[in-house]
């Protein structure tokens, strides 16, 4: 395992940020970390490339505490915060230069392992540009250079696609995911669909818990059924929800007297026939009724619709107690 993490909490002051989170992640998975804003995502990463220290609970990298072992820890590791923190004034090839010194890189690989990081983050084009020339995108990737400079097994990187355009988020996702061929990845994002498609594992936070965490393999082959019906609501989901194979169903007013209901189906049957049949028995208007396959998003809005998780003001009030 690159990656051990055990009960691990932090609290800044009496404020929960992250709580009693466990898991591992094994060598070369690429692992994208989810959550809403606040749910504690920088802070466990922080903690995991040792700039902050947990409240309590272990996290070993490589086998190496984070907090007893810093030093070792960082060998190991490539970060990149999600504001890249670059000297505007100096050239992209004489800031990654720099930086390799910084990091230990003999001298006589210095000059090779600094063209290889140009070259595998697509930036051969601009390394005599000052930074403070660059786009967004190109300022990301000289970031991501750098934390490629000493060959760590362990890339952690936060909002690596934040604020770039769709072209720039996809040419950074493939990146991402030809790194993933020698590297450990885990990286955090908002790009639920992205995300799904280049991951091999995935963990949500919410509130500073850990509420979901799986390989992609091991999620459950559901489809959705997706209708929208004229009617009494409540009746029309009860009426779903009777039905054989229905897992669950959540619905939403649209208007005009319709409702959108998402049904979801085990082992990825097809009920769309059965549902149709169904609401027509009762008299109800059909508008819509279509089928997919049970994605990330469903489990995200899932997790964000559960009241089972403590809310700030009563972590706090806990650990104060």
């Amino acid at each position: 395992m690159i990656i051990e993490v055990e009960h691990l909490t932090k609290f800044f002051g009496p404020v929960l940020a992250v709580r009693d989170v466990s898991f591992q992640v094994e060598n070369n998975e690429i692992v994208g970390l989810l959550g809403n804003n606040g749910a504690g995502k920088t802070t466990l990463m922080r903690v995991l490339t040792t700039f902050l220290s947990a409240t309590s609970g272990v996290a070993r990298v490589a086998g190496f505490d984070v907090m007893n072992d810093s030093m070792e820890v960082r060998k190991r590791i490539g970060y990149l915060p999600e504001s890249v923190p670059l000297y505007s004034e100096m050239r992209v090839e004489e800031y990654l230069n720099y930086r390799a010194r910084l990091k230990g890189v003999d001298r006589p690989n210095r000059t090779a392992q600094v063209e290889k990081c140009l070259e595998k983050c697509r930036v051969l084009g601009v390394r005599r540009r000052p930074l403070g020339t660059l786009s967004k995108g190109y300022r990301q990737r000289v970031g991501l250079a750098d934390s490629l400079l000493s060959d760590p097994a362990l890339l952690i990187l936060d909002e690596p696609t934040d604020g770039l355009d769709p072209e720039q988020k996809m040419e950074t996702l493939k990146m991402l995911r030809e790194l993933g061929q020698s590297h450990t990845i885990v990286f955090s994002s908002h790009l639920l669909g992205e995300v799904e498609a280049i991951v091999s594992r995935v963990l949500i936070l919410r509130r500073g818990h850990l509420a979901f965490s799986k390989k992609i393999s091991e999620l459950e082959p559901d489809s959705v059924v997706q209708l929208e019906a004229r009617g009494p609501e409540e009746q029309i989901a009860n009426q779903l929800r009777s039905m054989e194979g229905v897992r669950s169903v959540t619905h939403r007013p649209l208007g005009e007297g319709f409702g959108g209901f998402d049904i979801r189906c085990g082992d990825n049957a097809d009920l769309r026939e059965a549902v149709f049949h169904r609401v027509q028995s009762q008299g109800w208007s059909l508008r819509k009724l279509d089928q997919r396959r049970r994605n990330l998003q469903d489990r995200w809005n899932e997790i964000n619709n559960r009241d089972d998780f403590p809310s700030e003001q009563q972590a706090s009030s806990h650990h104060q107690e």
